[in-house]
C-alpha cells in the first residue's frame, strides 16, 4: 500500500491575511512531518513511477507528499521543511496563474470565503444575483437550489457547501465566472494580476524546485473540471500545462498528471496515456493500491485524513490508516 497526501494551502495562519483560509498551519506541517518520519518511508514520485511499471518495489509503509495548486507558500513554507529532512515534494502548479498571472476561479471562491466572517452574507448575496438572472438562465427556485447544493460535506458548513458548489460547478459556467469574479473584486481585490504574483509561484521558483530535487507535474490549465469539458477544451488544458512543463525544465514526454477537483473519465485518462502521462493523482479518500488501481487514477488521502502529533478525536481514516499500519498494511 502506498499513502498518497494531499495538500494545498501550507502557511502561518495567524500572521496570514487570510486567517480564515482553509488551510494547514505551518507548526502543524512540521507536527505532521514528525509523525511520517516515525511511521512511513517517503519515497519519490520516480520511484512510484518505476513501481507502477513493475520495474521495482516500494518499501513497507511508502509515502508520496503532493502538492496542489502551486502557490507561492510551497517554495517559501514547505520546501526548506522537506528539504531539512532530505525528502522531495511532488508540486502540481495550473498553468493560467504563472503563464498568465490569473487567479484561478476557485481560489477566488476560497479567499471570498476567507474574506467574510459569515457565510451566510455570501449565500444572501448569491441568491441576490440569481434572482436577478433566474429568468435569463431558466434557473430554478431558491429553495430547490438550496436542497440541491447542500449535500452533507466532510469539512464545511451547509453556507460554504452552498456558495463552493454553485460557484464551483452547479451553475451555468458563464453565470459562475460572473458571480465569482463581482464577489472577488468587493471582498478581495481588484487587482488580480498582483495578487495572482503574490498568491502563485513564478517560472523561476518551480525551476528552483526542480534543480532541487523535487518533482513538479502537471494541473491543467485553469483548474476545470476536465471530465465537464469537451474533447477541445481537455486538449487545450494538456496542452497547455505541457507548455509549463517545458518551460520549467520537464520532460513533457514522462509526466505526471494531478487532477484538478480529482476529475477524470476514460477518454481523458486515454487521451493522456498518448500524451506521456505515467500516473494520475484523484482526490478519492483511500490508500493507493500500486497492484489493483489504475495508475492514471491513484487515490489520496487529504492532510485532515493521515495522523498527526496532537490532533483531536481521528475521523474515520485516521483510524482506518492506523489499523493499516497495525497490521503491516493489509488492509483488514
Amino acid at each position: 500500500m502506498l499513502t498518497i497526501v494531499m495538500y494545498h494551502y501550507v502557511r502561518d495562519l495567524r500572521r496570514s491575511r487570510f486567517p480564515r483560509i482553509k488551510g494547514l498551519d505551518r507548526a502543524d506541517f512540521r507536527g505532521q512531518l514528525e509523525y511520517i518520519a516515525r511511521h512511513y518511508a517517503v519515497v519519490t514520485m520516480e520511484e512510484v513511477v518505476s513501481a507502477t511499471a513493475g520495474d521495482g518495489e516500494l518499501p513497507p509503509n511508502a509515502a508520496l507528499l503532493t502538492f496542489d495548486d502551486g502557490f507561492v507558500e510551497h517554495f517559501t513554507t514547505v520546501l526548506p521543511l522537506l528539504d531539512e529532512r532530505g525528502w522531495q515534494g511532488s508540486f502540481f502548479p495550473s498553468a493560467g496563474p504563472v503563464l498568465r498571472h490569473e487567479v484561478l476561479d476557485v481560489h477566488k471562491i476560497h479567499f471570498v470565503l476567507a474574506s467574510v466572517a459569515d457565510p451566510r452574507e455570501l449565500v444572501d448575496s448569491v441568491l441576490r444575483m440569481l434572482d436577478e438572472r433566474r429568468s435569463e438562465f431558466d434557473l430554478p427556485p431558491r429553495e430547490r437550489l438550496w436542497q440541491h447544493l447542500t449535500r452533507a460535506d466532510r469539512f464545511d458548513p451547509p453556507e460554504t457547501v452552498f456558495i463552493k458548489r454553485a460557484l464551483q460547478r452547479e451553475l451555468p459556467e458563464a453565470l459562475r465566472r460572473e458571480i465569482t469574479e463581482a464577489l472577488f473584486r468587493t471582498h478581495v481585490t481588484a487587482d488580480e494580476a498582483a495578487f495572482a504574483s503574490e498568491l502563485y509561484m513564478s517560472r523561476d521558483q518551480l525551476r528552483g524546485l526542480r534543480q532541487g530535487g523535487m518533482h513538479v507535474g502537471h494541473h491543467g490549465d485553469r483548474h476545470r473540471w476536465l471530465n465537464a469539458v469537451s474533447p477541445a477544451e481537455q486538449e487545450q488544458e494538456i496542452d497547455a500545462g505541457l507548455d509549463l512543463l517545458r518551460q520549467v525544465g520537464g520532460d513533457p514526454g514522462n509526466w505526471v498528471m494531478c487532477y484538478p477537483y480529482g476529475a477524470h473519465d476514460d477518454p481523458l485518462r486515454r487521451n493522456l496515456r498518448r500524451c506521456g502521462c505515467r500516473l494520475g493523482l484523484t482526490t478519492e479518500v483511500a490508500l493507493a493500491d500500486l497492484r489493483r488501481h489504475d495508475p492514471l487514477a491513484l487515490p489520496r488521502l487529504d492532510t485532515n485524513d493521515l495522523p498527526r502529533e496532537g490532533a483531536a478525536e481521528p475521523n474515520r481514516w485516521t483510524r482506518e490508516v492506523t489499523a493499516q499500519h497495525a497490521c503491516g498494511g493489509c488492509g483488514r
